[in-house]
């Protein structure tokens, strides 16, 4: 039985009772807690009040890839008033907010706009029609001749009214189950609005993050954790800790011993002074050579063959010539500027949590798990996040502060040091690749073969998950099993994604993912398998066009027939990057593409060897988003993007070396410095396909662009991440 991480968590809620998604979409009138009164809330996103306040709940966490902005855009697109007139607050959980294709109330997979939205819009369009209603009763007029214009009804006499003013009639109307939507020719504020909504809290130090989070008699807390992964307290000594200033308690939970102190520097000292003695768990004490080699000998004994068209067989045996050539790509940190924190408050059965979090059901579920109170008693309180990148999607930093905050009935704020984030995890899975492709005498390529080996990220992130997608009053032994499915029906699709959709014309294409975990923790990182798939493929489509003596580019362009999206951005950069143009002495350009979260995206790197080292002078980006939001955060999501991955193409490694993580710190783990960021040109290439991620499309085909500019400086083909020259 196979089925995709998505259709696992569909199947596991429609099995469990179901999660009742269709309750709460637009026109189903649910108001969830906290509404105020005299106002109207025709749904679960939208409320407006008496005196003309626009409110819109967020159902997709904000950490900087601009949900807070876009959704506002379409919500007031649909509504008729301007973005800047939208109060945004975040979502308590609850069902009406639960991501559709995931089972999750999670945000993820660059598709908050593509799905979402969808939702935002129809909500937006629900209360305009039933303010129309409304005026059209009370101007005894029919709703066709009434027009709408930033937040006031316009009547056919002359009459007008604020929504506010409508407010109370308009709550009355019935709630249209299919209201019709704005004519893309109509948009005033989509595909032109870029005005970040939330720069100015950000800016001002208004916004409030989980680590800014302030609540009264509030203490805090440092954990110290097992050095080695899966490792166990063996015996601890807490006396002189505990006689130091602001100490209050030191406790010894599942994952570690705790200080709790007055102040968070003093619980930090304090743990300095606890002697512990730890031990090895059962995954033992593996390296980075350990590792490697566990995924070469799984490539080596096969895998689960996850695509297979044509007859690869035939088309290796029958070649003229065959390239074989492995990859590797290492684990690695998402080091967010915010480090994790959670504030949790444990007392007369009941919690709260102050936390960021990219899924705040899971971090209920785990609350649950740790404290034995019921869902109903827990309450998420979900904030601005600095930094996300798939890390607050695993939710450990919960189960730790909630395990702490059963130990005091005052609110703890958990804070992971630098340190702790790094050596702890959870990661971006390590993984090995061997492709293989055949020629035949006539210079085509008949087969290609790729076979990949690393971890399945869900069979770590559903011992977390499952008890979001179970009903809540599920004990938590069936939460347990529940999480044993994922197992059992092997629905992660992340370590094969991007892979499976090769946009080539091959005749025969196998994709096997060879399953090989060495117990370290992982987790989704920014694009996800398709961060180390793209590195591979595009790098060995360069690898195979030199072997053809052929152009990269003119390569690319032969084997794309029936792919003109493909087609489109590949043309663009390499057009606006003047490909097979003179570059300045020393300089080179190499190229990738891309398509991830349904986005279509090339880029050209512009590179040079300087003193021994890799310097990215230029990045020309063309991408195909479908519908454009908000051109402006489209760019910078890009740029980002491509920042992102430059960080992990020149820098990012983490060294395991007996069962720990060597690097701690920037100083051993860098990120990209403001003077190694090249000039970034990105091209929105125009479509009118529906919207489409971006938040991390432009990771993806960054590394291998430098790694083919970086052979064509040096002749010489780096295989391995990060890319060095020695």
């Amino acid at each position: 039985m196979r089925l995709t991480r998505r259709e696992f968590f569909k199947v596991s809620a429609s099995a469990s009772g179901g999660l009742l998604l269709a309750m709460q979409l637009p026109g189903c009138g649910s108001i969830p807690p906290g509404t105020r009164e005299s106002s109207m809330r025709p749904n679960a996103w939208l409320e407006i009040t008496k005196d003309s306040r626009v409110i819109m709940t967020l159902d997709r966490v904000e950490m900087g890839q601009g949900t807070y902005t876009g959704m506002a855009t379409l919500l007031a697109e649909e509504l008729d008033t301007s973005p800047e007139s939208i109060e945004v607050v975040f979502a308590p959980v609850d069902p009406a907010y639960v991501h559709p294709e995931y089972g999750l109330q999670a945000t993820g997979g660059s598709s908050s706009i593509r799905v979402t939205g969808e939702y935002v819009k129809k909500a937006g369009a629900t209360g305009k029609a039933m303010l129309i209603a409304a005026a059209a009763q009370l101007w005894e007029v029919k709703s066709e001749s009434i027009k709408t214009v930033e937040g006031i009804c316009h009547g056919p006499g002359g009459q007008k009214a604020s929504y506010g003013a409508l407010v109370e009639l308009a709550a009355k109307q019935s709630v249209p189950s299919d209201p019709p939507l704005k004519p893309v020719q109509d948009y005033r504020y989509v595909g032109k609005f870029n005005k970040r909504l939330d720069a100015n809290p950000k800016t001002f130090g208004k916004a409030e993050y989980g680590i800014d989070t302030e609540l009264p008699g509030m203490v805090y807390a440092a954990l110290r954790r097992p050095p080695v992964f899966e490792g166990t307290v063996k015996r601890y000594d807490a006396s002189q800790a505990l006689s130091m200033p602001g100490v209050l308690k030191v406790v010894e939970v599942s994952r570690g011993v705790a200080v709790i102190a007055e102040r968070y520097w003093q619980a930090r000292k304090a743990l300095q002074a606890v002697e512990i003695e730890f031990a090895a768990g059962e995954i033992g004490t593996p390296s980075d050579d350990d590792v490697y080699q566990l995924y070469a000998d799984a490539i080596e004994q096969g895998g689960d063959i996850e695509r297979d068209d044509g007859d690869i067989e035939k088309a290796l045996t029958s070649a003229e010539k065959v390239v074989r050539l492995d990859y590797k790509v290492p684990f690695l940190a998402h080091a967010p500027m915010e480090p994790m924190n959670c504030t949790a408050w444990v007392r007369d059965g009941q919690c709260d949590l102050y936390v960021p979090t990219q899924a705040p059901d899971i971090a209920r579920a785990v609350a649950r798990r740790e404290s034995g109170l019921s869902a109903s008693a827990i309450q998420v309180h979900t904030t601005f996040i600095g930094g996300g990148f798939g890390r607050r999607l695993t939710q450990e930093y919960v189960a730790e502060a909630v395990s702490i905050a059963m130990h005091t009935d005052k609110p703890v704020k958990l804070i992971w040091s630098r340190e702790d984030d790094m050596r702890h995890g959870p990661f971006r899975p390590s993984a090995m690749h061997r492709l293989t492709v055949s020629i035949d005498s006539n210079r085509q390529v008949t087969g290609w073969k790729h076979s990949i080996a690393c971890p399945r990220i869900l069979d770590h992130f559903v011992k977390d998950a499952a008890g979001a997608v179970v009903p809540s009053w599920t004990p938590q032994f069936m939460v347990k099993m529940a999480s044993s499915m994922a197992t059992v029906v092997n629905p992660d699709a992340s370590p094969t994604e991007g892979a499976l959709r090769l946009p080539y014309t091959i005749p025969s294409v196998q994709v096997i993912h060879a399953v090989a975990d060495a117990g370290i923790p992982v987790t989704y990182w920014r694009s996800v398998g398709h961060s180390h798939n793209a590195f591979a493929m595009e790098s060995f489509v360069d690898e195979v066009a030199h072997a053809l003596n052929e152009d990269e580019v003119a390569f690319r362009d032969r084997l794309l027939d029936g792919e003109p999206r493909h087609r489109a951005v590949l043309h663009a950069a390499a057009g606006k990057a003047g490909w097979g143009k003179p570059l300045p002495k020393g300089r080179f350009h190499g190229m990738a593409l891309h398509e991830s979260f349904f986005s279509y995206v090339a880029q050209v790197a512009e590179v040079s060897i300087e003193y021994g080292q890799i310097k990215v002078h230029k990045v020309v980006c063309a991408v195909d988003c479908g519908q454009v939001v908000n051109p402006d955060m489209v760019i910078t999501q890009l740029e980002s993007g491509i920042i992102f991955g430059l960080t992990a193409t020149l820098h990012g490694n983490l060294t395991l070396e007996r069962g720990a993580i060597k690097e701690s710190n920037f100083h051993d783990y860098p990120v990209l410095r403001m003077n190694e960021a090249p000039e970034i040109d990105v091209i929105l290439v125009s479509s009118d396909n529906p919207s489409s991620g971006v938040g991390e499309v432009g990771v993806p085909p960054i590394a291998p662009a430098v790694a083919n500019a970086v052979f064509k400086a040096t002749g010489k083909r780096l295989r391995q991440l990060p890319l060095k020259l020695s």
